[in-house]
């Protein structure tokens, strides 16, 4: 599994897409599955998570927006709207500022394929939040000094990113991995596109994807589920339903497959190398079954003792070796990152290239770590269910990305992921497919390393 994008409103980029990723939630057909939900005429989903052992609730707008729906004179404007939302607006029933005082927390994070905005306080304060989510969600201000301030915010999350090699690193890889549509991976956007933003492009994101039948409203927390539809219901139930889907009318694009292996090496102010290998990996709705294979596969090699990293770390060519899979609907990436010293480098790629090759022998893996990867899947899920303000972002991104039916019946798939699924997925995506390679180093790091854009390639197509 790996990480989503989350750019917080105000605040720095947070992590690579390529780390870590919200803990699918459990199955609707065992004990564990805790969620209810209920649609609304006009296409509004509302699903609730009820917990009642701390008196907090978190109410949670998902849009179903991000760099997936921007063409390169709207990259970055999603972002820029969630900078917006909390801005003042046009409600007519206006409660001005009387929730902020009421001790609410609130934020805003824009992803590749959702954004979503959320607050959380007393579960007495349930109501007051509901509606403030209600207005910045139907009546948004536009206000043109709110936004000339906000496009500077925006612009310093990009100084950040260019000033972080870390960043750099992981924007020439996906750059390099999704060639043809570059934009459609990149939720931060583009200086010029920023910059250049007006009221006008934020009225166009609002009327195409701020629609309830391209929305959710998750509740979790110190509620009961009868009284969230009855509050959400009389808050949202008059939104205008939108009269066409906005992805039957401005379709995502098809990502082209890599017609060949590529590499680059960067330089920059870092003391290790660092190198990233990608694939483009299953998307969600087209190969359901490679997405939970993918899933599997990365929490076994993930382990300690599996021979992937004893191969890799235990052998002392790595300080450290991660693969995993961010699912995705249009396209997931997968991708192998790890550190190394200078004089290792070259055979550090070699080594993770043979290891490549060979993850399709029947050997790779035992059954009993088949099964303890799936175990410890199902683990992470109950976990993270620990606190209920942060697990709204999981049902969030797993709703926008997947769909409810994907997200409660993912257990239960993943349960009966074989071992010809994950050979099946490897050998479609991974073992001989054409690949992105790209470096991080210092320049003395690079003559002392003697390692090459061809050493990336490898094998590779």
């Amino acid at each position: 599994m790996a990480a989503v994008l989350a750019i917080a409103a105000g605040r720095p980029l947070a992590q690579s897409p390529q780390t870590s990723k919200p803990a699918p939630q459990a199955a609707s057909a065992t004990k564990f599955d805790p969620l209810v939900s209920r649609t609304l005429k006009n296409g509004l989903e509302i699903i609730v998570l009820e917990d009642h052992s701390v008196p907090l609730v978190t109410v949670d707008l998902a849009v179903r927006n991000g760099s997936f729906t921007e063409p390169p004179e709207l990259n970055g404007l999603s972002h820029l709207y969630e900078h917006m939302f909390f801005s003042p607006n046009k409600a007519p029933r206006r409660i001005a500022d009387d929730g902020m005082q009421a001790g609410i927390v609130y934020n805003g994070t824009t992803r590749e394929e959702v954004v979503e905005y959320y607050y959380t306080t007393t579960s007495a304060n349930f109501p007051i939040i509901a509606r403030l989510l209600a207005d910045a969600a139907r009546w948004p201000g536009f206000d043109e000094s709110a936004l000339a301030r906000e496009r500077e915010v925006v612009i310093g999350e990009m100084d950040r990113r260019e000033s972080n090699p870390f960043g750099v690193l992981d924007k020439a890889l996906d750059d390099r991995l999704f060639f043809k549509f570059t934009t459609r991976k990149d939720p931060l956007g583009t200086r010029s596109t920023v910059r250049s933003a007006t009221t006008e492009l934020m009225k166009r994101i609002q009327n195409r994807y701020y629609v309830p039948n391209n929305s959710a409203v998750v509740i979790a927390g110190d509620v009961t589920p009868a009284d969230a539809f009855s509050t959400i219901e009389s808050l949202f139930g008059d939104w205008e339903r939108r009269a066409v889907d906005p992805f039957v009318e401005f379709p995502l694009v098809d990502h082209p497959p890599l017609p060949a292996s590529t590499a680059t090496i960067l330089t920059g102010p870092v003391q290790t190398i660092i190198i990233e290998l990608g694939w483009q990996g299953p998307s969600v709705g087209k190969d359901d079954a490679g997405t939970y294979a993918a899933d599997v596969f990365s929490f076994i090699i993930r382990q300690p003792n599996s021979r992937f990293q004893r191969a890799l770390v235990d052998s002392g060519l790595m300080t450290a070796v991660d693969l995993g899979y961010y699912t995705q609907r249009n396209v997931g990436p997968i991708a192998a990152s790890f550190e190394t010293t200078p004089e290792k480098a070259r055979e550090a790629v070699k080594a993770l290239q043979t290891e490549i090759a060979r993850f399709a022998d029947a050997t790779y893996f035992t059954d009993e770590e088949l099964a303890n990867a799936k175990a410890l899947l199902e683990a992470d899920d109950l976990f993270s269910r620990e606190k209920p303000s942060e697990y709204v972002h999981n049902i969030a991104f797993w709703w926008s990305t997947t769909g409810l039916d994907y997200f409660r019946g993912y257990l239960k798939n993943l349960r009966a992921t074989t071992r010809a699924d994950i050979v099946a997925y490897l050998k479609r995506y991974v073992i001989g497919k054409p690949h992105v390679g790209v470096a991080l180093m210092s320049p003395d790091a690079k003559r002392v390393s003697g390692l090459t854009e061809a050493d990336l390639i490898g094998g590779g197509k």
